[in-house]
């Protein structure tokens, strides 16, 4: 699918998903260091919430931006180490990441019953 030349780093903060090509790039270059312009890497970008993701590469003559987004299922970011703000993953890491991973079902609050106070 992905060329094995091609660099795939994943950003590990959390980025805004209503960013679009202009500020991924600022963000690529101040938090991995790398100039998304320069061609050869792909940049991945998650929410906050991790069932948003975007993709940012350069392919030939312009900028592409692949946003998925999941319904039932969050993404798996990997952590990098302590302070790192990216990591480098290759493309079967990729494919993973894309797929997802089903949601933890939240535990259903129950109502509380509260006691009529009787005067």
């Amino acid at each position: 699918m992905i060329p094995d030349a091609v660099r795939i780093f994943v950003c590990t903060e959390p980025v805004d998903m209503r960013l679009g090509f202009d500020r991924l790039s600022q963000v690529a270059r101040e938090r991995i260091g790398q100039d998304p312009v320069e061609g050869g890497a792909l940049f991945v970008f998650a929410g906050r919430r991790a069932t948003r993701l975007k993709c940012l590469w350069f392919e030939r003559n312009g900028l592409c931006l692949l946003y998925k987004r999941l319904h039932r299922a969050v993404f798996e970011v990997p952590v990098g180490s302590a302070g790192a703000r990216s990591i480098r993953i290759d493309g079967s890491a990729l494919a993973r990441l894309l797929v997802g991973s089903p949601r933890a079902e939240k535990p259903k609050r129950e109502k509380r019953q509260t006691e009529a106070i009787k005067a």
